[in-house]
């Protein structure tokens, strides 16, 4: 969403939408010296739109797939589910961030200059309209569709005696041993309530008299959310497990009359600060602030819509919550379990057509075997994931060099990876085999952290050479360098990408990377490395764009040479595609150029806070976002440079936390194939005749999807055909 998501699964949802959430408070606007356009006025004060909103906007276009009656029915379920995971961590960082910055009494403003609090009264209401919509979508209209597929979400009410007696033998044995009633009174304190756990908030009251009392039960999170009601017969019936206690509550109360029983969930800030300069061993220092990350103040409280009123206001005095952060909530809390319904319904009629990745042309083995180091030398080869297949490409290029004994080092960063990470079995291989392996394992990367420990420590007691980065830095390139020994020279070999090293994201997540043997980008990443492992402080590349020193500088350079192009009568073009533009300084030189009459194109999936089409400031700019069963992930960055065309891909957005507080790495793309693939796949998404969103200058997305005799055709299924993956 992360890190995000419109095309993940629930372990890849956080990591796509963290690419987009950043809980760091953003400077203000560029110094007025570098507000001026190119024509020599000044640009407009109100020039950007507010990023929050902006990102709320984006899931409100992640809902809008799951509303949209063409798509088949589960995937609109799992559109639902990542719309809730969405919104928790959005709350978990960015709203979690503006309450912390307005409680220090930090009122930094961002470029559209709204005032902390009245950022997040808009948050609120715009948040609340959502959840809304949300609730309708699920229980008026995929729940009863649902239910005419007989894949049926019931109560128990619903249920016959048979039915009800396996259950209460299920209650008994798997769920009552794990109950903990938790009494309030003046002798036991209000519990603490974790973090996007389900709670009931029950009252009782002894059948004699005497006044109602209070207990929390938590629903535990060790049990499947929906209980399934009977495996034998066809179809699916599920009971959310809330049910199955809440109709039990007798037996753990027992002698008391249960007056009224409400479902409630808290969300919390869940930030890690650890001070770099002062912590001596990052590893055990993260491993400390981890352990209290579930202590964080509670950001959005989400109850029941039948909750009483006085069960409420006790929850609110209790949790000390802000009014406008209480969610009443129509139909199910916590609607991202329908990735479980999602992964039960043996439905393939109700989802997307399964697909096999193809193996690039260039990869494919023929009689003979050949390597990946044989076909880099004859060329690059840009692999585009998940239409190209990430396992005989990525990871093939990482396994065959562990395996080689003419390769003599294996450098790789590590941002995320699966949790049966073939990348890491071949750094282990490799290291076994005497192989020098470097790793950089970034331990920060948000919500990833326990699992980058745990890689960390295998791969140290693996004999690797394990670093974590620069201090105050994360490092989220996506680079890999093999050093193979030929004849009597040495030769480097490189993959540089968009997305991380992880097998299963690869195939959702829509990402380029590119593998190459180009001896100054095998140089280049040399240098980088050097800067990762060791005291370099080099800032200067051949081939590369480096952050934090190095990006924002580039891509502004390269906007100012089509400004000059069109002053001297050429035609001037920037292309982007990115997860989020929201850099005052790279958003003022788009105007810049736009009022010089440069035609610039944006493809951005999430937040955007620049207004294309606006008269005398943006008219020659249009933003686009594209969504779908994939998350599209790619960076890339097109230059017209007056008919030779420059392209560039890499791990940074255009975002203030990765161009001043990451390492970033973009790729300049020279083969000429590789040139043409991505002028391909960014001419199709700004095609007219593509189902996309468009962003106005007000900062409305209207959906162009053409009519029912004429639909627009969807980006990635026009991919899918042109690489030829295979139905699966």
């Amino acid at each position: 969403m992360p890190d995000d998501v419109a095309g993940t699964d629930p372990a890849a949802g956080s990591a796509g939408l963290e690419e987009v959430l950043d809980p760091v408070a953003e400077p203000g606007l560029p110094e007025p010296a570098e507000n001026q356009s190119a024509t020599g006025l000044p640009l407009p004060e109100d020039r950007f739109l507010n990023r929050e909103l902006s990102w709320l906007d984006f899931n409100a276009r992640v809902l809008a797939l799951a509303e949209d009656q063409r798509n088949p029915l589960l995937e609109r379920a799992k559109f639902l589910a990542i719309f809730a995971s969405n919104l928790d961590e959005f709350y978990m960082v960015r709203v979690a961030g503006l309450k912390r910055r307005l409680s220090a009494g930090l009122p930094v403003r961002g470029g559209d200059g709204l005032p902390l609090r009245t950022q997040l009264e808009l948050i609120a209401e715009k948040s609340a309209t959502l959840v809304t919509r949300h609730a309708a979508c699920f229980v008026d209209d995929v729940l009863p569709k649902l239910a005419a597929e007989d894949i049926r979400v019931l109560r128990w009410a619903d249920l016959g005696d048979a039915e009800r007696e396996r259950l209460r033998a299920y209650f008994r044995e798997q769920i009552f041993p794990v109950l903990t009633p938790l009494a309030v009174d003046p002798a036991h304190p209000f519990p603490y309530i974790s973090g996007r756990s389900l709670n009931l908030a029950v009252s009782v009251r002894d059948p004699d008299g005497g006044p109602e009392l209070f207990a929390r039960v938590k629903v535990p999170n060790n049990v499947p959310r929906f209980v399934r009601v009977d495996r034998d017969q066809p179809g699916v019936r599920m009971l959310p497990v809330e049910d199955l206690i809440s109709v039990h509550l007798g037996q753990l109360f027992s002698g008391m009359q249960v007056v009224e029983c409400h479902l409630f969930r808290v969300t919390r800030n869940a930030e890690v600060e650890v001070d770099e300069d002062r912590d001596e061993d990052l590893l055990q220092a993260l491993e400390r602030e981890l352990a209290r990350r579930r202590f964080g103040p509670p950001v959005r409280l989400e109850v029941a819509a039948s909750i009483s009123d006085h069960m409420l206001e006790l929850l609110v005095r209790e949790l000390d919550m802000d009014a406008q952060d209480v969610l009443r909530v129509r139909g199910l809390l916590d609607l991202s379990a329908l990735w479980q319904l999602y992964g039960e319904a043996d439905r393939p009629d109700l989802k997307d057509p399964p697909f096999v990745p193809a193996t690039h042309p260039r990869l494919t083995e023929g009689e003979v075997p050949r390597s990946v180091f044989a076909t880099l030398r004859d060329g690059d080869v840009l692999v585009h994931h998940p239409y190209h297949s990430f396992a005989t490409s990525v990871q093939r290029f990482v396994e065959q060099a562990a395996a080689d004994p003419n390769v003599l080092a294996i450098k790789q960063t590590l941002y995320r990876t699966s949790g049966d990470s073939p990348i890491v079995d071949a750094l282990v291989d490799a290291a076994a085999a005497g192989k020098q392996v470097v790793v950089l394992v970034e331990l920060k990367a948000r919500f990833d952290e326990v699992a980058n420990i745990g890689w960390a420590r295998t791969l140290e007691r693996a004999g690797c050479h394990v670093v974590y980065g620069l201090v105050g830095l994360k490092t989220h390139c996506k680079t890999a360098l093999v050093v193979r020994q030929e004849g009597n020279q040495i030769r480097r070999y490189c993959h540089i990408g968009t997305g991380n090293y992880h097998p299963k994201t690869a195939r959702l997540y829509e990402d380029f990377g590119m593998l190459t043997a180009d001896p100054e980008i095998g140089a280049d990443l040399t240098d980088l490395f050097n800067v990762l492992t060791g005291y370099s402080r080099q800032t200067a590349y051949r081939r590369l764009l480096v952050a934090p020193q190095g990006i924002r500088s580039g891509l502004i350079e390269r906007i100012e040479r089509e400004i000059a192009h069109v002053r001297l009568g050429m035609p001037g073009l920037v292309q982007f595609k990115v997860n989020a533009l929201v850099d005052e300084e790279i958003t003022d030189a788009l105007y810049r150029a736009s009022r010089a009459g440069v035609h610039v194109d944006l493809i951005i999936r999430g937040m955007c806070t620049l207004r294309p089409g606006v008269p005398g400031l943006s008219e020659n700019i249009r933003v686009r976002s594209i969504l779908g069963r994939f998350l599209e992930h790619s960076r890339v960055f097109r230059f017209g440079n007056n008919g030779d065309a420059e392209f560039w891909i890499g791990s940074a957005d255009l975002m203030h936390r990765n161009l001043d507080r990451r390492v970033e790495a973009l790729v300049q793309v020279s083969d000429p194939v590789a040139r043409a693939e991505l002028d391909q796949v960014l001419g199709a998404a700004m095609s007219p005749d593509i189902d996309a969103f468009e962003l106005g200058g007000d900062g409305t997305w209207t959906r162009r999807t053409g009519t029912p005799e004429a639909p627009l055709a969807h980006l990635q299924d026009l991919l899918l055909r042109r690489v030829g993956s295979k139905a699966g």
